[in-house]
């Protein structure tokens, strides 16, 4: 009906800034770095109350479709999960968003969160959204600007105009503005100025045409795209030639910055874009001498410091103010201080062709996950965990064989045409060129131990006889 409000959830950031927790295969909106949740899963339970919100959309890349959906299964919140066929920030993905809610409702209001945001008083977020809704069925595109309590130079920050008659109390914008230095974001502050927190509320139909006014190439490639998208396994996936000819551009550069339609609803409701490490350590909680800890980690004559170990020991003693992040394949130490340089040592460690820059040492798969644990000239040992109803793809190698040893549960087993239970301490050998499926026809997860050997253990040394994720390569 008109006036619903859609929420709109981009789901497609690297987060790089979070690095090595967060990383290109597995990035911070997925990660639970505050409490039980991820980030994703706090957002669309913010906006799951049906009196008020539609069913959500989450927009994403297509290389996350199945995390999203496990993440969202887990709260048991259904969303349409659209896929972006390749990256092109918000501004396209927000149109393409816009588009499919216009099909039905086009007078609908779409509101854009970021799915890697932290609101730490929900009510508070629900109530601003209410307040900016007269503004937003009115035409006006509005953007919600968070009350600063510092200085950042971190954020963009919007300068509010006189107040809209009828709409208050949303105001007119009178200037977008970039990431200061540190003196004029002092003086922004000092001026009333508020952060830029990138999260909008707007008419499908008036976003639409402000788009195509600025934009008119680009929205006419992402009308393709969602004319021509196509539905596969339950996602929405927009046409890969067709998206790829939008203007790669956020939607503040392609609308916001440009639009006379831009309005601001100052709000206050613990917004944080978890853009750092700082980030995380003001949002935990923390010790007596300030530190935040989680996992294992031991602090002695230690103050100020943020320590992230899950499974091994980290142990601190007479040091301040210190980032210390480690995981399975990378260990950062870093100054506090420097928390937003850590893009510098990413691309660093890109430049200098680290994988741990991007990809984990534990990959995430449709049917569960594996866990890189040894790797040597001739071998390459896995852990394998398979959720419940997981199965692989049917496939061969032509590099290498396997062994596999389940170490928890029961696996079915496929080799050639030998189908078999395997238990707990029994072992199966794979050999090279024999086509073979693992799979968990249990109610727990199962785990195994998969020793390759051979000459080459990438994954693309995988052919796919069938595969019921219809992937295009990797398992």
């Amino acid at each position: 009906m008109p006036g619903t409000i859609h929420p709109l959830i981009l789901c497609g950031g690297a987060g790089t800034r979070l690095w090595p927790a967060s990383r290109d295969s597995l990035p911070k909106q997925f990660l639970k770095l505050i409490g039980p949740l991820s980030t994703l899963q706090e957002t669309v339970k913010r906006v799951a109350d049906p009196a008020l919100f539609a069913r959500p959309i989450v927009i994403t890349h297509r290389d996350y479709r199945f995390l999203a959906r496990e993440q969202l299964d887990e709260i048991g919140v259904e969303a349409e999960i659209v896929l972006e066929p390749t990256r092109r920030d918000s501004g396209p993905a927000v149109a393409a968003a816009s588009q499919l809610i216009a099909g039905s409702d086009p007078k609908g209001l779409v509101l854009v969160l970021a799915a890697d945001h932290v609101v730490r008083k929900p009510e508070l977020f629900v109530a601003a959204v209410r307040m900016a809704r007269t503004a937003a069925e009115a035409g006006h595109i509005v953007t919600f600007g968070l009350k600063p309590d510092h200085a950042a130079t971190g954020y963009g920050y919007i300068q509010p105009g006189p107040m809209i008659p009828g709409a208050e109390p949303t105001h007119a914008v009178e200037a977008f503005v970039e990431k200061p230095d540190a003196t004029t974001a002092e003086r922004y502050v000092g001026q009333g100025y508020l952060w830029n927190s990138g999260n909008f509320l707007f008419r499908a139909d008036i976003f639409l045409s402000e788009y195509a006014a600025f934009e008119p190439a680009s929205a006419e490639a992402v009308a393709r795209a969602v004319e021509n998208a196509r539905t596969d396994l339950g996602f929405r996936l927009l046409d890969r030639e067709a998206f790829a000819q939008a203007t790669q551009k956020s939607v503040d550069y392609a609308v916001m910055e440009k639009t006379r339609r831009a309005a601001v609803i100052p709000a206050d409701y613990g917004w944080s874009d978890l853009g750092s490490w700082n980030a995380v350590w003001a949002l935990c909680e923390r010790d007596a001498e300030e530190n935040a800890a989680r996992g294992e980690v031991v602090l002695v004559d230690a103050r100020g410091n943020m320590v992230a170990s899950e499974e091994k020991l980290a142990a601190l003693l007479g040091v301040e103010n210190l980032i210390v992040i480690v995981e399975d394949d990378a260990v950062l130490v870093a100054h506090r201080d420097r928390a937003e340089d850590l893009k510098r040592l990413v691309e660093r460690l890109r430049k200098a062709g680290k994988t741990e820059a991007d990809a984990h040492s534990r990959v995430h798969r449709p049917w569960g996950s594996y866990q890189n644990l040894d790797l040597g000239e001739r071998f390459r040992v896995k852990r394998i965990t398979v959720k419940p109803g997981g199965r692989l793809s049917l496939q061969k190698h032509a590099r290498r064989a396997e062994h596999w040893v389940v170490v928890r549960g029961t696996a079915r087993v496929t080799i050639g045409d030998d189908v078999r239970m395997v238990q707990e301490n029994e072992s199966v050998y794979v050999p090279i060129g024999g086509v073979h499926r693992l799979e968990n026809p249990g109610k727990s997860p199962i785990e195994l131990i998969e020793v390759q050997t051979g000459s080459y253990f990438g994954e693309d040394d995988i052919v796919r006889l069938d595969d019921d994720y219809r992937r295009d390569s990797g398992d």
